[in-house]
């Protein structure tokens, strides 16, 4: 591949920053998967764009499977290579998209996994909260349960964020999209206590900074360092296996509506775009309740 081709990947990586407002996580994606891409065409001795053809699309979906990609992965990749050719058409640097005819691979019917109440409370008990850390870690589990958002918008949350008057956040999601979430007074107390005692102390350790929660040096509290306390909370606790920080999300989403939430109301807190992704937590709860049946109703 020759010059012409880094800078149609330039022009559209401009494209999502600029037009599409997608965020640098997505944009870091979709750039190594284009890459990617790029390496499968050198190896076949394609040297233009134009070049490409659904000939060429069919080997890599091919290599992709003989890698034993996820489904999911592999439709990853292919709407992503579609989304670039189809805006290199749009701005005349290809003639056709030799991705629009690639069928994506129908993803895995998987329900998102969550906590039952019961092992929520054995994620609360093992916080302590004597320590600094300790106050941090159980006002950060507080919160994420309290409103569901997601790991990467809770790093971001900076004090002026806060309403501790009103208990409402104000969270900074994909997109650059704004929501004002409500939370709880468990979330309240917990947030109180650090922020007057914990973090006050972990601040003096660094310069001043905005955001809310901090790492042990006083800096910004990083995605990776918030699935790392997760982690050592599980193992803390009396509960078995891994956590990922979407599990809090999920039940989230799963006790609201299990409790009789409407469907609109919790969309709007998840910040889903579309109805249809938070559709999904309708399955979950009938399993949710249906257990919740079985291991507690006396003639189940």
């Amino acid at each position: 591949m020759d010059q012409n081709v880094n800078n149609s990947l330039k022009l559209f990586i401009e494209y999502l920053q600029i037009e599409k407002n997608y965020s640098q996580y997505t944009i870091e994606h979709y750039q190594h998967d284009i890459q990617e891409f790029f390496m499968f065409t050198f190896e076949q001795a394609i040297k233009n764009l134009e070049d490409v053809k659904y000939i060429d699309v069919r080997l890599y979906l091919t290599r992709l499977y003989e890698e034993k990609f996820a489904r999911k992965t592999v439709a990853r990749k292919i709407s992503c290579l579609r989304s670039f050719f189809k805006f290199l058409v749009r701005e005349k640097i290809v003639s056709e998209n030799p991705f629009a005819l690639a069928s994506i691979p129908k993803a895995e019917k998987k329900l998102p996994e969550f906590f039952y109440e019961e092992e929520m409370k054995e994620l609360f008990n093992a916080c302590e909260s004597e320590t600094l850390l300790g106050q941090r870690d159980k006002a950060l589990l507080e919160l994420l349960y309290a409103t569901g958002i997601r790991v990467s918008e809770c790093s971001q949350i900076r004090m002026k964020d806060i309403d501790m008057q009103l208990s409402t956040v104000l969270v900074h999601g994909k997109g650059n999209k704004q929501r004002y979430i409500p939370f709880g007074s468990f979330a309240h107390d917990a947030l109180f206590v650090y922020i007057q005692n914990g973090r006050k102390s972990l601040l003096a350790k660094n310069s001043p900074n905005e955001y809310l929660f901090l790492n042990y040096r006083g800096g910004p509290l990083t995605p990776r360092g918030i699935r790392h306390i997760l982690n050592k909370l599980i193992e803390q606790s009396a509960l078995n296996g891994r956590i990922h920080p979407h599990m809090l999300r999920h039940s989230f989403a799963t006790h609201l509506l299990a409790n009789g939430a409407d469907m609109r109301t919790v969309q709007e807190l998840l910040g889903h775009a579309f109805l249809s992704s938070t559709q999904v937590y309708t399955h979950v709860t009938s399993e949710y309740l249906r257990k919740s049946y079985m291991a507690h109703h006396p003639r189940a």
